[in-house]
């Protein structure tokens, strides 16, 4: 594992609103060092500084060597590899020695972008001590360091592969590492490193509903109570907080799983939820201890209180603590309060609302690891935007995230990708709106200089508006063979109904250009069942189809195409989910095949379940842990629903079902980045461009 350190640059841990921040790819949309000692120098290692970094020689590599290194290696040596890891059992098959062998294994390929530092009770090696940059030990005082370390899981449930793609996961892992009152610990489904004993903390980033089976199957296997009432009743010693893609929206189907759950950006946040834990923990009754031996009254009310301090902390939601109660088992929310503490109690009161906290600052995410193995294989990540101008009414990663922020092209972006071209060729771009920044031409130039002509650059998302042959010849240039643009529809009303300030024009453009600019490939992102969509929206998706082919005929086009999931904190988030959208996915796959045009629909059905979690309530956990008894695939779900008939809604009353706007929403205490009464307005703004259903304009 190599290692590079800075000096100069604090780590700040951008981005990691555990989720806001991902990779690429709709699916990606959506930790830790065990023995450090080998991160150290070895003898006769020497150390030089690139760009202000501290790197360690021979362990870093430029883009030249890199490619020789790689062509050194061959593909037979590769295909060897991998036909040797076909051989390992699934992972469910896999035992704890296999993961923890896994995951040696997987660091060994990894070079790190920051200094782990964290404290690691089982290292004895004097040269970890000694690897230590001086602002450690400035860090640190006398009590500290005499204090026992943070034991911290930090999980990702799902592959490696998957989850060190992951943005947000690197860069949380790497701030909790780079803490000196903590040993943190990384976890994924096929590899971790050895467990400590009676960990404080056990973290999730959670960025894909469907990976709730894995978050249960975690506890499980750590012998952890699932649900965070269990952990009160028994006076477990170990904490769990989560955040991500998934829980930033509506956590409330998962929140009975989590003690702690971390709304808005971690640059805002993190620090402030571990200094309060830290302090907490210091103050008697965070010792560990199995949770077998901590399941007396006094272990509860200590508990209870670590979680109401907890709750003090700006943007920390303690489900725990608020109480929902329904009209009747299956009819809508009466009302969300606080739970009554008990009498005489000194605890102090958690708030009525809990406010996401948002990082308003130029300098934004970049990857704290890179790795061959990662998904997109060694891929450095830069977050060029956060959020997206156009807020599409629809978009939960628009709405999540407000306001639009560009990072610093002088002093931010350049002097990342500088950094990241030390260990790796292939830059990623990412952001909901990339090409938006104000100096994207200015970033574009940059990067078209002749010595930059082997990069491999990927753009996570591009307006369509925004492209250009430059930028298209760009993207040849480093290698990439296809672009990716998001229409959503063909239909220019349904376009004004979502705000999408796109002209046809524009579409037909961006092909056109693109095919100029050397690209072979154009994918676009479709959407079925918006709000107000007809036959004759759908009609019109198929005709831009096959204006595009005809005027880029040498482009393959690629429609991708999802249903409509109404979200959490979005003006469409009191819509149902349109039945009549299953039907519109067949026409569209049998028109483009007519075509000649590849189309990728996502799951209808599966579509639907999602649906039930977004708009989901704290009545489903139950049901998430009974499908999961199931399988956990779509007939699970199903068959849960059905045994539970009576005691929770049907799954139609979640995602079918048009919610009138005076009704309390499940996530109604947990504000998102626009008010309420800001939603209603954008709501009624797209109500305007509706039609009636039996009108054809489009």
């Amino acid at each position: 594992m190599a290692v590079m350190t800075s000096r100069a640059v604090t780590l700040r841990p951008s981005g990691a609103s555990f989720g806001n921040v991902e990779t690429f790819g709709k699916r990606w949309n959506n930790p830790f060092l065990g023995n450090k000692s080998k991160n150290i120098l070895k003898p006769g290692e020497s150390t030089r500084k690139i760009f202000g970094v501290k790197v360690r020689a021979g362990a870093t590599r430029n883009r030249e060597s890199a490619r020789k290194s790689k062509s050194q290696q061959g593909e037979k040596g590769k295909q060897q590899q991998r036909q040797q890891e076909k051989k390992q059992p699934t992972n469910q098959a896999l035992t704890p020695q296999q993961k923890v062998a896994n995951l040696i294994r997987f660091s060994q390929d990894e070079t790190l972008l920051f200094d782990p530092r964290s404290a690691d009770p089982t290292c004895t090696n004097s040269s970890h001590n000694d690897s230590r940059d001086s602002s450690f030990s400035s860090r640190s005082d006398n009590n500290e360091a005499s204090r026992e370390p943070i034991r911290c899981i930090y999980a990702f449930p799902n592959e490696y592969t998957v989850g060190i793609c992951s943005l947000g996961y690197q860069l949380v892992w790497a701030y909790l590492s780079s803490r000196p009152s903590v040993h943190v610990t990384r976890m994924f489904t096929d590899a971790h490193d050895p467990f400590p004993r009676n960990p404080n903390l056990l973290g999730f980033s959670f960025s894909w509903e469907l990976d709730y089976v894995n978050v249960l199957n975690i506890l499980e296997d750590l012998g952890i109570p699932v649900r965070s009432e269990e952990r009160l009743e028994s006076g477990s010693t170990c904490f769990v907080f989560g955040g991500g893609a998934v829980l930033s929206a509506n956590p409330e189907p998962f929140a009975d799983f989590f003690d702690v759950i971390l709304m808005g950006d971690g640059e805002e946040l993190l620090g402030s939820f571990m200094d309060a834990f830290e302090a907490c923990v210091s103050g008697g009754g965070g010792e560990g201890g199995s949770d077998s031996s901590s399941s007396s009254s006094s272990g509860s009310s200590r508990r209870l209180e670590i979680l109401s301090a907890l709750a003090q902390v700006p943007g920390v939601y303690v489900p725990l603590l608020y109480r929902v109660e329904y009209h009747s088992p299956t009819g809508p929310i009466a009302d969300v309060s606080l739970v009554q503490l008990p009498a005489g109690s000194m605890l102090p009161a958690a708030p009525p609302v809990v406010e996401r906290q948002t990082y308003r600052g130029k300098q934004l995410a970049t990857s704290t690891v890179v790795s061959p193995r990662m998904a997109w294989e060694g891929i450095y990540m830069v977050e060029v935007v956060r959020s997206c101008p156009e807020v599409c009414r629809f978009c939960l990663a628009s709405y999540s995230s407000l306001p639009f922020r560009p990072a610093a092209l002088e002093d931010h972006l350049i002097p990342a990708i500088e950094r990241g071209l030390q260990v790796t060729n292939r830059i990623g771009l990412l952001g909901a709106s990339v090409t938006q920044h104000p100096q994207f031409d200015a970033l574009l130039s940059y990067l078209l200089q002749p010595h930059m002509k082997d990069i491999r650059l990927s753009i996570a998302s591009v307006r369509t508006n925004t492209v250009t042959a430059k930028l298209a010849a760009a993207l040849a240039q480093s290698g990439t063979r296809s672009l990716t643009i998001a229409v959503e529809s063909g239909s220019e009303r349904l376009r004004r109904v979502v705000n999408k300030k796109l002209d046809s024009a524009d579409i037909i453009a961006a092909g056109v250009n693109a095919q100029e600019g050397g690209l072979s490939g154009l994918k676009l992102y479709g959407m079925v069942g918006l709000p107000s969509e007809t036959d004759a929206d759908v009609a019109a998706t198929v005709g831009m189809m096959r204006e595009l082919r005809k005027a880029a005929p040498r482009l393959k086009l690629t429609l991708g195409c999802s249903t409509f999931v109404p979200k959490a904190h979005t003006p469409f988030q009191w819509q149902p989910v349109q039945p009549a959208a299953e039907g519109r996915l067949r026409l569209l796959e049998k028109e483009m095949r007519k075509e000649g045009v590849e189309f990728r629909p996502e799951s209808y059905k599966w579509s639907v379940w999602q649906a039930v979690l977004s708009r989901g309530d704290r009545r489903l956990s139950r049901l998430l842990q009974r499908a999961r008894e199931f399988g956990g695939s779509q007939g699970s779900f199903g068959r849960a629903f059905k045994e539970m008939r009576g005691l929770v809604p049907p799954p139609e009353y979640y995602a079918f079902r048009q919610v009138d706007e005076s009704e309390v929403l499940p996530w109604s205490h947990l504000s998102g980045s626009l008010p309420v009464a800001v939603l209603r307005q954008h709501a009624a703004e797209a109500a305007t461009h509706f039609i009636s259903t039996g009108s054809t304009d489009s």
